[in-house]
């Protein structure tokens, strides 16, 4: 018998007197369970009702962060801001972008961590409330700054983005993760589809039905209705995890350590002096026990070390206790988990592409509608909030089909590091289409066949990119050195996303701004820019394995 026979709850099997041992070593507690062997016998059902609610969770977090898309450039010069200069419009509305992803970074992986302790449910709703409250706040905001305001409360309050591939991990076991995180880009591309959908056919509701939305009040908050129609589902989404979302973090993971290191080794020395030898990695934890099972640790000189000194062991006996009572355990499998001990390259390479692909694709949110809105003159298309939304509306269905019916064939077939390459690199198609929209529209002096045709290559070429979402979560959950590790894996994951998120909208919108009033490169320069970024995010993906 080892040096760390240690006290352990009470399991069937184990009657009063029973000896049970522990492997010495620190080991990771696992939340999946996979059948014997080395490989699952067949796929594992994924739990269907849990995977609803936990994506209809994720659904108000795209619909929020985008719904002002297509109308964000016509507040921004409504709140006088521009100060009638349209040219400025892509500076601040850059600043309202970037705002929700600067205090989201702050946050997020604050909210991470929280969520290793308090565990996911928690956390899950309280993001979703500071949503609701906070989506509202902007459709009844009628000042620049107070615009600002409340797009940086919704980025603090929206904690559950990292969360909710936390809980994908540990809903799922890797029989069918693929499957499962395959929804995942699916209901983001959803999310992004209903956001600028609602935003562009909601926005200016008194002048679009008049007979319905003929009060005062829809002339002074013009695009209120989007907003509270994004906030609503936030709220319904809250409701649905209040009724039926479980935990999925184990209630053994999430355990207080006693903050007395004096007190803790007075309480274990009758353990040490009985002969079982606590190391300093065998932190000890005050686990607060209830139930009938629980049980206290009795230690006893062993038989064996009565004869041989030299092998001094210690058994260990149970007795029942009363519930609530305080036992202590060694807890070398729940080692609190920290910031540096995940600094692996094995963590950091997913995280660095995950940088990439983020900053790439919200460059694209924010030039999409941007060019498309602005002026044929102006290096854009000259098109409606109305149109912008059904165009991004279609592109999105679109997406979301592709990803769900074709990732995990394509992920199978090829793996995962030859995916998301192929994916990544349609990015470099829809950027290449700015220059060439610009080209045709001021030719022709409208948005004529030509120009609709390479709009419809450059959302379908969009559409593709969206598999790389699912293959760079699987990658980033993979990376957790320990199921302990996952929250905050997420949350740094999501922290590095945030702050490039941050900083796309504005780099994207000023550049652009600036490419068009100095007109550089004949009003390209920005395009050029920013399919750099994309080749190297492509050298970047060479560091990630070739599969998972």
């Amino acid at each position: 018998m080892s040096n760390n026979q240690v006290a352990l709850p009470t399991e069937p099997g184990f009657e009063d007197g029973a000896v049970q041992e522990v492997p010495s070593g620190p080991s990771d507690t696992q939340v999946d369970h996979e059948p014997a062997g080395d490989h699952p016998v067949g796929d594992t059902p994924l739990p269907k009702l849990q995977l609803f609610i936990l994506l209809y969770i994720q659904l108000a977090e795209p619909i929020t962060s985008t719904v002002i898309n297509p109308f964000v450039n016509q507040l921004v010069r409504k709140t006088g801001i521009t100060g009638g200069d349209d040219d400025k419009t892509g500076y601040f509305a850059g600043l309202i972008e970037s705002a929700f992803y600067a205090t989201e970074a702050i946050c997020v992986l604050q909210w991470g961590r929280a969520s290793d302790r308090l565990g996911r449910r928690p956390i899950m709703m309280s993001g979703l409330l500071g949503l609701t409250l906070s989506m509202l706040g902007f459709g009844l905001s009628k000042t620049y700054w107070a615009l600002v305001l409340a797009r940086c409360a919704e980025g603090a309050l929206n904690g559950n983005v990292g969360v909710t591939k936390s809980m994908m991990a540990e809903i799922t076991d890797e029989t069918n993760r693929d499957r499962g995180f395959a929804f995942m880009p699916m209901i983001w591309s959803l999310g992004s589809t209903l956001g600028p959908t609602i935003g562009g056919i909601f926005s200016t509701p008194a002048s679009r039905w008049p007979s319905v939305f003929h009060a005062e009040f829809w002339e002074m908050y013009p695009y209120f209705l989007p907003c509270m129609i994004a906030a609503c589902i936030s709220m319904s989404a809250f409701l649905l995890a209040l009724c039926g979302l479980k935990e999925t973090l184990p209630k053994t993971k999430r355990r207080r350590v006693t903050k007395n290191p004096t007190r803790a080794r007075e309480q274990t020395a009758p353990l040490e002096s009985s002969g079982i030898q606590l190391e300093e990695q065998d932190a000890i934890q005050l686990v607060e026990r209830s139930g009938p099972t629980a049980t206290r640790a009795t230690p006893s000189a062993s038989p064996a070390a009565e004869k041989d000194e030299s092998k001094s062991e210690a058994i260990v006996t149970w007795s029942p206790i009363e519930p609530g009572t305080a036992v202590y355990e060694p807890v070398a499998e729940t080692v609190a988990v920290t910031i540096r001990s995940i600094l692996t390259a094995q963590v950091l390479y997913p995280i660095m592409n995950y940088g990439f692909l983020a900053f790439t694709d919200q460059s694209m949110v924010v030039l999409l509608p941007l060019m498309y809105s602005t002026a044929i003159g102006g290096g854009g298309l000259g098109f409606s909030s109305f149109n912008i939304g059904i165009i991004q509306g279609v592109t999105g269905i679109l997406a979301g089909l592709v990803q769900i019916f074709t990732f995990p064939w394509f992920r199978r077939r090829f793996g995962n590091r030859s995916l998301y390459v192929a994916s990544y690199a349609w990015y470099l198609v829809c950027v290449c289409a700015f220059p060439l929209l610009a080209f045709l529209a001021k030719r022709a002096g409208k948005a004529g066949t030509a120009v609709w045709a390479v709009i419809v290559i450059q959302n379908i070429a969009y559409a593709a990119t969206n598999m790389t979402w699912g293959c760079i979560f699987m990658y980033i959950s993979e990376s957790a050195p320990t199921r302990s590790a996952l929250g905050l894996t997420n949350g740094l994951a999501q922290t590095t996303a945030s702050v490039v998120r941050a900083l796309a909208p504005s780099v994207a919108s000023s550049l652009f701004a600036a490419t068009i009033q100095d007109n550089i490169a004949n009003g390209t320069f920005v395009y050029w820019l920013l399919c750099a970024v994309i080749v190297g995010g492509l050298c970047a993906s060479v560091l990630l394995p070739k599969r998972t």
